[in-house]
């Protein structure tokens, strides 16, 4: 099996990824009164409306934050705002010719899987769509917020021993190919960071989203420093058996799977991890798309079933003493 152009850039194109990460400024030194709780007011889409079109909750994270506060759990000001990607970072995993095909509203379109986007002249779509996710500073250069926010987070993980950026968790997107509701490889993105600027060889991602996670897959086939255990239905998008190949622990899930079963196979995966691979970070994908009644995961999985998987992944974490970076990815919007 060929090793993807993310994870195996030439002898040349090397070089020149580790300078563009060195010269980022998106790793900042963050205070000791900030949590490692990452996020910003720019992850939030609206759209006119249209992103309502989409099962996928678009504007969740900001609603997720506001109850956090309401409830308690969180202060406002102690929450940690990212900076912005620029072009210069989302190259160190995208090409010139992907970025460049963002710029069609079709192409935004197909990805976001929202037909009428196709009709919207382009720079309402950059503006409107796809400015939570990356804002134009001047004419089409990109920054992107949440990429911004999972790339810090991992630099956060290592010094607190744990973070989370409210947002990112966009799997489905690979170096070449942007799907399902995802236009960039934030997952990537800072699994290449972290290698340049941790100092770190061994990531683990566990990916418990309902669906595959074929973007970072792809991205790191053959790719011996990053271990993927992916647990999802196998019966629901995106279908990608290429990607399939790279997962080095699978565990493939039916549709209408009930609590107590998902959390058993958990738990014999969990274990299974343990005694394969001994990480440095692990990267936390964990989707809450797996609920009962999610009209795109098709799992049964109740309230607190998905508050005990949380808690199982990050006494894995704590219990090896391995930093953990928790990614929200997918969410259906009636549970907030």
């Amino acid at each position: 099996m060929a090793s993807s152009a993310s994870s195996a850039a030439t002898p040349a194109a090397e070089p020149l990824r580790r300078d563009r990460i060195l010269s980022s400024k998106l790793y900042f030194d963050v205070p000791g009164s900030k949590v490692p709780v990452v996020y910003s007011p720019a992850y939030d889409i609206s759209f006119l409306g249209i992103e309502k079109l989409h099962p996928f909750d678009s504007s969740k994270w900001g609603r997720i934050c506001k109850l956090l506060t309401k409830e308690g759990h969180l202060e406002k000001n102690r929450v940690v705002e990212p900076l912005e990607a620029s072009k210069e970072d989302l190259l160190v995993v995208h090409s010139e010719s992907y970025l460049s095909s963002l710029k069609s509203s079709l192409k935004v379109a197909s990805i976001v899987e929202v037909p009428p986007v196709a009709f919207i002249p382009s720079w309402l779509v950059q503006q409107k769509l796809l400015y939570p996710f990356r804002k134009q500073v001047v004419s089409y250069d990109l920054v992107l917020a949440a990429v911004g926010g999972s790339i810090l987070s991992a630099k956060l993980a290592l010094e607190r021993g744990w973070a989370i950026n409210v947002g990112g968790g966009f799997h489905h997107c690979s170096a070449e190919v942007g799907g399902g509701f995802c236009a960039y490889a934030d997952i990537s993105l800072c699994i290449q960071y972290a290698f340049v600027r941790l100092n770190i060889s061994r990531v683990m991602i566990i990916d418990l989203d309902a669906h595959q996670g074929n973007g970072h897959e792809k991205d790191f086939a053959n790719d011996g420093r990053v271990y993927t255990l992916d647990m999802y239905n196998a019966g629901i998008y995106p279908f990608d058996h290429v990607a399939k190949r790279y997962i080095d622990q699978k565990v493939e899930l039916v549709s209408g799977t009930k609590t107590d079963d998902y959390l058993d196979q958990l738990d014999k995966a969990l274990k299974v991890a343990e005694s394969r691979f001994q990480p440095q970070l692990i990267v936390y994908n964990a989707g809450t798309d797996i609920l009962d009644g999610d009209p795109l995961g098709r799992l049964k999985i109740s309230p607190e079933g998905v508050v005990i998987r949380d808690e199982k992944v990050f006494r894995f974490a704590k219990d090896q003493n391995i930093p953990l970076l928790m990614l929200t990815s997918g969410k259906w919007k009636r549970i907030l």
